[in-house]
């Protein structure tokens, strides 16, 4: 085994717990008010409210390296990557963080994937032809719900939530302490739905703050496996990558499975999938591939698991 930590592993300063609690509060915060600066009584699909929320929070993903800079600078912590590496932009071991944890996620969703591709009426080579049609792709870029969920959502906010906040959280704890703690202001920003479903009145109070805990519940889940990804990788595109992917594929519909002519087969696909992801779990996101150490591992103040070989 390697270690990509260390025997010299490097000393936090005093008080850098709080500092880097409170500048991840403040990113997150400034994360989810900067969808509410504009005023509109219109919901949150309307095409003209999704492009007004690209712009701000477009701005605060740019200026999202500023609150790292800006703690590096307080706390005096000097790691030896760049600021851009700690972030997870990096050209060592890139095509394997492309390709490598993107094939992890589908092999977790290989039971809804079969279940798709049994109801889907396309054929394979339709599905390929489709996929390498450019005027596919064209519409999908002028759909500001698809712009939305496949692109902007995922890559902003796996810049804010993981690239920026966990070079900030691994100093004062652990690693796997780091990828627990950040989901959690993952999971509670997505509590902002709960205002425009009770403002539009889409359900009952007691379904809308159900259907809330679930969400942070299932998005505190999903920001731990991204934030385990950065970390084992120290890429950013990985998390972007499965985070676009899911939000394609949304839960999977178990009772449909059940419901389903095939549902052995579909069940066995299920399960089976999910035995594949926790057998090819670490060896797939083995550090050896990405290149040693991870840059956010060189912050580790402990040895950790997840950044060993």
């Amino acid at each position: 085994c390697v270690s990509a930590v260390g025997q010299d592993s490097f000393i936090p300063p005093d008080g850098i717990c709080w500092v880097s609690v409170l500048s991840c509060l403040l990113l997150a915060c400034s994360y989810v008010g900067s969808l509410y600066v504009w005023r509109s009584d219109l919901p949150r699909d309307h095409p003209a409210v999704i492009k007004r929320r690209f712009t701000s929070v477009l701005i605060v993903s740019a200026l999202s390296p500023v609150f790292v800079w800006t703690w590096k600078v307080y706390t005096g912590v000097m790691p030896g990557p760049s600021l851009l590496a700690l972030m997870g932009i990096r050209f060592e071991g890139l095509i394997p963080a492309i390709i490598l944890p993107l094939l992890l996620t589908m092999v977790l969703f290989l039971g809804p994937l079969i279940q798709l591709a049994m109801d889907c009426p396309w054929g394979f080579m339709d599905g390929i032809r489709v996929a390498l049609d450019p005027w596919f792709w064209a519409l999908c870029l002028r759909d500001m719900r698809w712009l939305r969920n496949q692109v902007v959502a995922p890559l902003t906010e796996e810049l804010v939530f993981r690239a920026c906040m966990l070079p900030m959280l691994v100093p004062c704890a652990s690693p796997s302490t780091a990828m627990l703690t950040c989901p959690l202001f993952f999971g509670v920003a997505h509590f902002h739905h709960v205002i425009e479903l009770l403002r539009f009145r889409q359900g009952t109070v007691s379904g809308i703050f159900l259907a809330a805990v679930f969400q942070f519940s299932y998005t505190a889940v999903f920001g731990a496996y991204t934030a385990f990804i950065f970390i084992r990788t120290g890429h950013l595109v990985g998390p972007v990558l499965c985070h676009s992917f899911c939000n394609h594929m949304g839960f999977p519909a178990l009772s449909t499975a059940l419901e389903h002519p095939h549902r052995l087969t579909i069940l066995s696909c299920y399960l089976l999938g999910v035995l594949l992801f926790l057998l090819l779990l670490f060896p797939l996101t083995d550090p050896l591939y990405y290149g040693l150490p991870t840059p956010v591992c060189t912050l580790a103040s402990v040895p950790s698991s997840l950044c060993i070989s």
